[in-house]
């Protein structure tokens, strides 16, 4: 996705009015154009959603529910890590690895694609997908995972979740609770509070930051309400990766989904929401610091190479976009009692 060359030309004008108020409104007019607000507050939920989006984050928090009990969504999206774990390779049932870092899960609702190789069609493919995926959950097959959901004492969850099923537990309708959950945990930052006007939001150094992030062409496919997660994109435009980060396995991307020579090294472009919070970068964790992530991003994909104080400048832009986590996910909830009189454990 390409910036029109007008918003590139109105960047020109801001960088000679950068400390002006009219400066400052037509930086905000830009920013609007390009990336979208957050809101202060989200519509209320009816009474069904709401219990749709409980039962999704008690799913989302439950390790009951794989085979081992050692895995649920939680343990590679957790709070503390801003929905990351911090891991080269998040790792699932019987600490199997994974082949790549986990991203966050905070602003998929503001996202078109869901992971790395874009191998899954939505959020709710991917929870779909996970509850019997041996590597994930462990289960072998849907009557198992059923069972343990049963086990764990999710019937009447279900049922006051989905009034209007025939048969409410089911992992179809699991997933669906995931995605409703995972939809609600958006982070509002003091970015959008510049974009909606108050310009003492965010620090004279980040809108500096900000217009950098712009003009050498960081939003051409950082863009969008979540910074990010719009597009595919080859990671090394100019060059191998590897080159740069020293990565010693080049990962071929969604080449390996789709066998098309098109797609080789091509990967998501993740959002940049939190991303001072979500250390290591990259597919591969290769970047172990944000100002290094930002140098590499400028030689791999721009052909530029950024000076010193251009990446303090765009670390200073994307620290504005680190917003407070939502209390339904910074907070566990309770999870059902298991009813296991007249049920057999697996």
């Amino acid at each position: 996705m390409k910036i029109p060359s007008l918003l590139f030309s109105g960047v020109l004008i801001l960088g000679l009015h950068a400390h002006s108020a009219s400066g400052d409104k037509e930086l905000i007019n830009t920013a609007k154009a390009l990336f979208g607000i957050i809101p202060a507050k989200a519509p209320a939920p009816d009474k069904i959603s709401a219990e749709q989006i409980e039962l999704g984050r008690k799913i989302f928090f439950d390790y009951r529910l794989s085979k081992d009990g050692s895995t649920t969504c939680v343990r590679c999206h957790q709070p503390q890590y801003f929905s990351t774990d911090r891991l080269a390779q998040s790792a699932g049932f019987n600490n199997n690895k994974g082949a790549r870092n986990a991203q966050s899960i905070l602003n998929l609702k503001y996202q078109d694609i869901v992971h790395w190789r874009n191998d899954r069609t939505s959020i709710e493919d991917q929870a779909l997908r996970s509850f019997t995926t041996p590597l994930s959950y462990g289960n072998s097959s849907t009557e198992e995972a059923l069972k343990r959901f049963e086990l764990a004492g999710y019937t009447p969850l279900f049922q006051k979740a989905f009034p209007k099923s025939e048969k409410p537990l089911t992992l179809e309708n699991a997933a669906s609770a995931l995605g409703s959950y995972q939809r609600s945990l958006t982070t509002r930052a003091p970015f959008d509070r510049f974009m909606e006007g108050d310009v003492k939001a965010i620090s004279t150094q980040a809108r500096q930051g900000l217009q950098e992030f712009i003009t050498v062409g960081c939003a051409s496919c950082h863009n969008g309400t979540a910074v990010g997660g719009r597009t595919m994109q080859k990671f090394g435009v100019f060059q191998n990766y590897w080159n740069v980060t020293k990565s010693k396995n080049p990962d071929k991307g969604r080449q390996d989904v789709t066998k098309k020579d098109e797609d080789l090294y091509v990967f998501k472009v993740p959002s940049l929401r939190n991303i001072t919070e979500t250390a290591p970068y990259f597919h591969d964790a290769s970047a172990k610091d944000l100002e290094t992530a930002i140098r590499w991003m400028g030689k791999l994909q721009l052909n530029k190479d950024l000076s010193d104080n251009q990446v303090v400048l765009i670390k200073a832009f994307l620290e504005s976009l680190t917003g407070e986590l939502p209390k339904n996910f910074r907070e566990a909830p309770t999870l059902p009692p298991e009813p296991y009189a007249g049920l057999e454990p697996l």
